[in-house]
């Protein structure tokens, strides 16, 4: 056989196998007890707080539909330390709980490895003020994978989940609650804001080179002897003597 006709056969079985492939990958599940995100996060073991607001805000619900009935789903989820750790708490806000949990899935399917070469910025289920889809950067290298919120950035892990890498749902692990950038009150001080540090002079340097503090003062100085510090002390001293010798001779006069 030439190889002239071989070639369409080669190609047409690489075509084959890509078609099944998709086939199996984006299959419409007929068993939708088979999709069940509540269920693959309480395998985890450490997701109790996500599961509960995935109930509160009914978006576990919209991945079960959207598993089955769209293009797959990818959930990220953080755990129970994560929200432990969150300085902010939204879950008396209604609104920001619901934008907080839907900025944590995205309605695509999505292999860890595709994951580290995807087009960024990837669109969630969250929407800004401005009705906009908010989205995440997915930055990675070989089996190290980071996604950002552009306020938070924190590891994606593979396969943390039982069962969680298949399709058409797919479930990693974060350590970090993604914090969408909206949350952040512009009007807050940030350290960029901090009044700069006032510069402290340097000591003034006195005329012959050295600083305030070597300078003797005038009247730390010792007066130097000159005449005109020393003539009225001689003066009284030579009045004193004149005046002795005044009352000498007087006295002699008067005993001769």
């Amino acid at each position: 056989m030439s190889h002239q006709k071989l070639f369409p056969l080669i190609l047409l079985f690489i075509l084959l196998t890509r078609a099944e492939s998709t086939v199996n990958r984006f299959r419409i599940l007929e068993d939708e007890s088979t999709v069940d995100v509540y269920q693959i996060l309480e395998n985890g073991g450490e997701y109790n707080t996500f599961i509960k607001f995935l109930k509160k805000t009914k978006v576990g619900d919209r991945i079960n539909n959207i598993a089955k009935f769209g293009d797959g789903v990818t959930v990220l989820a953080p755990t129970d330390n994560a929200f432990n750790n969150l300085t902010n708490s939204t879950s008396d806000d209604e609104h920001k709980l619901q934008l907080l949990i839907n900025y944590h899935v995205i309605s695509k399917f999505y292999e860890f490895d595709e994951l580290q070469t995807v087009h960024n910025p990837v669109e969630t289920l969250a929407t800004g003020e401005d009705n906009e889809p908010l989205g995440l950067n997915f930055t990675g290298k070989k089996n190290q994978l980071n996604v950002s919120s552009g306020y938070v950035v924190t590891n994606v892990y593979e396969k943390a989940i039982s069962i969680s890498t298949d399709p058409p749902l797919a479930v990693y692990k974060l350590d970090k609650v993604l914090v969408p950038s909206e949350f952040i009150d512009p009007k807050s001080p940030s350290s960029n804001d901090a009044p700069a540090p006032v510069p402290v002079p340097a000591p003034a340097k006195a005329k012959n080179g050295t600083s305030d503090d070597d300078e003797i003062t005038a009247e730390d100085k010792p007066s130097p002897i000159t005449a005109a510090t020393t003539k009225p002390n001689d003066a009284k001293r030579i009045n004193v003597g004149i005046l002795c010798l005044i009352s000498c001779v007087f006295l002699m006069g008067q005993l001769s």
